[in-house]
């Protein structure tokens, strides 16, 4: 849209015509005065304005203008530099010492990832990905992140146990599902509720347990023979004949007269098993 210009009797006058007549607000147009109008003896002299509309700025320009004012707040010596502005938009933190921005895991970065994002995307109707970048940290912690669901995923098929992973944001899930989205041999979901929800890695060879701490229901029995048991069914054992009066106290039976008071010498307790691991994406503790 080009310079339209307008009159009134005054300066207010005029700049109100315009703007009604290009549809626009004061806030989006520049306004040059042309004439200030004034009364003469004889009439008077209209007042003039050029209206000219403001250059919109983008999503990421709007981006970058946050990130400039939001820095100098965390005390933070950072340059932000628009790179990439299509399907997503991308801005690069330039900074003398990244680690500062950066932040312990990332949790700084991410953070005002996150805002910004929330600032890029006002008034948008379709979301568009922000991405804040510094010293190529995002590039490094991906290739990390997919290294370390490799090898969690061949953890996961050797044992036949479900590896969780620790508590991530959407954008380091998203690519723990995108590296083993083609395993013939894992299948991964998330699970819990933000901030904690975190990336499960499920091995196709799970092993199924009874309840009882057993991974088989078909157990071999004394006669080499392999019984059934279905799930729910309770095992019948031999029944325990009473002890005579005369049968010597035991450290396995005790016998008194009018009762009796039966119980096993040694407990026979069971190891407390589970079916998953924990496991921290660093690779520090990838094993």
């Amino acid at each position: 849209m080009d310079i339209q210009e307008f009159s009134g009797k005054t300066v207010e006058e005029a700049v109100e015509t315009g703007l009604q007549a290009i549809g626009l607000t004061a806030e989006e147009v520049e306004v040059t005065v042309l004439e200030e109008g004034k009364k003469k003896l004889f009439g008077s002299v209209a007042a003039r304005v050029a209206l000219k509309p403001k250059q919109k700025k983008t999503d990421g320009e709007r981006a970058v203008m946050f990130l400039s004012g939001l820095l100098p707040h965390l005390g933070v010596n950072a340059e932000p530099e628009l790179q990439e502005e299509g399907e997503k938009i991308v801005i690069n933190l330039s900074a003398d010492a990244a680690r500062e921005i950066i932040g312990r895991r990332g949790e700084m970065i991410d953070a005002v990832q996150v805002l910004t994002g929330a600032v890029a995307n006002t008034g948008r109707r379709d979301y568009k990905r922000v991405v804040v970048d510094c010293g190529n940290y995002r590039e490094e912690r991906e290739e990390t992140l997919k290294r370390v669901a490799n090898k969690l995923a061949a953890k996961a098929v050797r044992l036949g146990k479900r590896v969780r992973l620790e508590p991530m944001n959407p954008y380091e899930r998203r690519i723990i599902h995108a590296a083993l989205a083609d395993s013939e041999e894992v299948t991964t979901k998330s699970e819990g509720k933000e901030p904690e929800r975190f990336v499960v890695i499920i091995p196709k060879n799970l092993k199924q347990r009874d309840g009882k701490g057993r991974n088989d229901r078909n157990r071999t029995g004394r006669d080499g023979h392999k019984h059934e048991q279905k799930f729910g069914e309770r095992k019948q054992y031999p029944k325990r004949e009473l002890p005579t009066e005369e049968t010597p106290q035991t450290s396995g039976t005790s016998y008194k007269k009018g009762g009796y008071n039966g119980f096993f010498g040694t407990y026979l307790g069971k190891e407390d098993e589970t079916d998953e691991f924990s496991a921290t994406p660093t690779e520090d503790s990838e094993e």
